[in-house]
C-alpha cells in the first residue's frame, strides 16, 4: 500500500512549467549514520523571498536532486502579518521532508517558481477544537491521534443531565492503523464508536486524572501540582506536513507557589513523537522549577488483562512504556527531555515521571507520543525501545540547513 507520500508524488507527474532563473538550491546536511526518515526541513521564507522576489506559495516546486517533486507547506509564523502587495512577506517557512538512507549525509534540493498553481498535497498532519464533545482538543498525523480536555467537560454536571465530567490536563491517545486523517471521522462517527476498532483503529488508552501520554506538572520534591483542563487554544499551522498549536492553562498553587503553563504543539508527519515547549510563568522570584512529565500508570481499557513495562534511559533523557493489552494489541509510549536539564525519575499513585529542570518564562522543549502494534511498525518493546533511541540521537544532532544559488 502507497503512503500518503508517495501518494503525493504521484500527484505531481504532470510537468509544470518553470519560470526561467527563478530558482534557489536547499542544501541539508546530517551527521548521523542511521537513517532518518521523515527528516523535517525548515526553510526561512526570507531566505527564499531573497533569492526569488515575490514567490507565492501557490505557484513554487521543490524538487529532490533526482528531480522528483515533493510536498511541501509555507507556513505564515512570520513578523510581518499583513502583505498588502500580495509579494509573500507574511509568510514565515518553507517546510518539506526527506528520507535520509542510512550513511546519507548531505541532500540538496531546488526550489522553484511556477507560472502554473502547484498541487494541494494530502494532508497528514492536523488538528481542531472539537465544540460539539465537551470541549476537546484534537490533533494526528499519519501515524498516531491525540486529545486532551477543555473547560466544558471539567464543568459541573447540572442534576438529572448524565453530563461527563473530568478535570484533568492529561493528553489522550488515539490508535491508528491507517495513514489518513480519522480525527473528523471519529468524532462524527459518535462518542462510543472510536472505543471500537472498526478497522482504522481505536481510543484504548485511559487518561483519567493522571498526566497520561506526556502531560506536565510542577514537583515539590514530594508531590506532583498539576493544572486543570487546558482554558484556551490556538491553531498557528496546520498542514499538509506539520501541525503547530498552542493550549494555555490557567494558574494553579503547586505548594503555595502560583504557575500558569502554555504549551506549543509542533506535529509532523511521519513521526509518533509530538514535540510539546512548555513555558511556564511563575510569581515571585522563582529562577527555576522542577517540572515533572508523565506517563499514566494505568492506561489501559477497563477488562483487559495487562502487562507494563518501563525503560528508561538517562543517557537519552526518555522513559519508555510498553503496555501489553488482552485483546487491544500493544502500546508503547514514551517522553524524551533535555539530557543537560534532565533531573531523574520518579512516580507517584498515578504516574511514571520524568523529572527535568525548567526556567520560568523560558520554552522547555520535550517530545511524547506513542506507537500501536496493530498500526504494523512496532510490534515488540525492543522495536519501540529502539525506536525512541533513534528519536533521542536525531533530537541531539539536528540536520543543519542552507539557502544558495541554484547553479
Amino acid at each position: 500500500m502507497k503512503t500518503l507520500r508517495g501518494l503525493a508524488l504521484c500527484f505531481l507527474t504532470p510537468v509544470l512549467a518553470v519560470l526561467a532563473a527563478d530558482r534557489v538550491t536547499v542544501n541539508v546536511t546530517n551527521d548521523l549514520a542511521d537513517p532518518r526518515p521523515a527528516e523535517t526541513i525548515v526553510v526561512p521564507w526570507t531566505e527564499i523571498s531573497k533569492a526569488i522576489p515575490g514567490a507565492l506559495l501557490q505557484h513554487l516546486s521543490v524538487k529532490d536532486s533526482a528531480g522528483r517533486a515533493l510536498a511541501y507547506q509555507v507556513t505564515n509564523i512570520a513578523p510581518q502579518a499583513k502583505d498588502p502587495q500580495g509579494v509573500g512577506i507574511a509568510y514565515g517557512e518553507l517546510i518539506f521532508q526527506h528520507d535520509f538512507a542510512a550513511g546519507e549525509k548531505s541532500a540538496s534540493f531546488t526550489v522553484e517558481k511556477l507560472a502554473d498553481v502547484a498541487p494541494v498535497f494530502p494532508v497528514q498532519a492536523f488538528a481542531r477544537y472539537v465544540a460539539e464533545r465537551l470541549d476537546d482538543f484534537a490533533w494526528e498525523n499519519d501515524k498516531i491521534g491525540h486529545r486532551t480536555y477543555g473547560p466544558a467537560l471539567a464543568a459541573a454536571a447540572e442534576p438529572g443531565s448524565g453530563k461527563e465530567v473530568l478535570v484533568t490536563s492529561g493528553l489522550d491517545v488515539w490508535c491508528k492503523r491507517v495513514s489518513y486523517p480519522i480525527v473528523d471521522r471519529w468524532y462524527n462517527k459518535g462518542h462510543d464508536h472510536y472505543h471500537k476498532d472498526e478497522g482504522e483503529g481505536m481510543d484504548m488508552y485511559a487518561v483519567g486524572p493522571s498526566r497520561g501520554c506526556g502531560g506536565t506538572g510542577i514537583w515539590d520534591g514530594q508531590r506532583l501540582h498539576v493544572s486543570r483542563n487546558y482554558k484556551g487554544w490556538k491553531i498557528i499551522a496546520n498542514g499538509p506536513i506539520r501541525t503547530i498549536f498552542e493550549l494555555s492553562y490557567e494558574t494553579w498553587s503547586a505548594n503555595g507557589v502560583f504557575v500558569s503553563e502554555v504549551k506549543r504543539f509542533t506535529v509532523d508527519a511521519g513521526h509518533n513523537l509530538d514535540q510539546i515547549e512548555s513555558t511556564f510563568t511563575v510569581a515571585g522570584n522563582v529562577k527555576e522549577i522542577i517540572v515533572g512529565v508523565g506517563l499514566n500508570k494505568t492506561p489501559a481499557d477497563k477488562g483487559q488483562e495487562v502487562q507494563i513495562e518501563y525503560t528508561p534511559k538517562p543517557v537519552d533523557g526518555s522513559l519508555a512504556q510498553w503496555v501489553v493489552q488482552k485483546t487491544n494489541g500493544s502500546l508503547g509510549t514514551a517522553i524524551i527531555v533535555p539530557v543537560d536539564y534532565f533531573q531523574g525519575f520518579v512516580d507517584d499513585e498515578r504516574n511514571q515521571l520524568v523529572l527535568v529542570k525548567a526556567v520560568p518564562g523560558q520554552p522547555l522543549r520535550y517530545f511524547a507520543g506513542a506507537g500501536w502494534s496493530k498500526a504494523g511498525e512496532f510490534t515488540t518493546q525492543q522495536q519501540w525501545n529502539n525506536y525512541i533511541a533513534a528519536c533521542a540521537a536525531r533530537v541531539r544532532s539536528p540536520v543543519k540547513v542552507s539557502v544558495v544559488p541554484a547553479p
